[in-house]
């Protein structure tokens, strides 16, 4: 069964990506958050926003992000993407051409709202949360569903993923963080 996760895990998730992306040096701030609002994500883009290490930019749209992501990493600076699985299906044009066919490591935090928590994904009555992650496997992004805090070990993992193929993975957030 899914359970929510504490903004805080997350966060310091985070700063472990960001410090191991940058070899372990510290560095203020050690990364960047990109977000196009996301009320699935709330508890942790509110954490962010007071954080001093992590820069959290607020983006108008996907395609924004995925375009800053992008020259956040030719100017050296990792980051990660935020935003709810609309966003994802919005901004199918710049997955593709900035982040697949640019062979940038654009590693997302997507959030899938309105998942219900007793069904699997694919179950699922919401055509939104449902057809997630088959858009993702059509893009061929590995994907890894965020169930609950025993998972924040996989953000570092799919960040060094996205790092190692110089092509974009994700991990889905099952249910709203606390």
């Amino acid at each position: 069964m899914p359970e929510s996760i504490p903004a805080s895990l997350i966060i310091d998730a985070y700063r472990e990506t960001f410090r191991e992306a940058r070899g372990g040096r510290r560095r203020d701030p050690v990364g960047w958050v990109l977000s196009v609002p996301d009320t699935h994500q709330k508890s942790v883009l509110a954490a962010l926003d007071k954080e001093r290490a992590i820069r959290l930019l607020t983006c108008a749209t996907e395609d924004e992000a995925n375009a800053v992501a992008a020259g956040l990493w030719i100017g050296g600076e990792p980051c990660i993407v935020m935003i709810q699985h609309a966003g994802l299906y919005a901004s199918v044009n710049t997955l593709r051409g900035v982040a697949l066919d640019g062979r940038v490591p654009i590693f997302y935090m997507i959030g899938l709202l309105s998942r219900e928590r007793d069904k699997a994904p694919p179950e699922s009555r919401h055509s939104m949360v449902r057809y997630c992650e088959p858009l993702l496997d059509v893009f061929g992004v590995p994907h890894a569903r965020l169930e609950g805090p025993d998972d924040v070990h996989l953000i570092p993992k799919y960040f060094r993923l996205a790092q190692e193929r110089r092509a974009p993975a994700a991990l889905l957030v099952g249910l709203e963080t606390i």
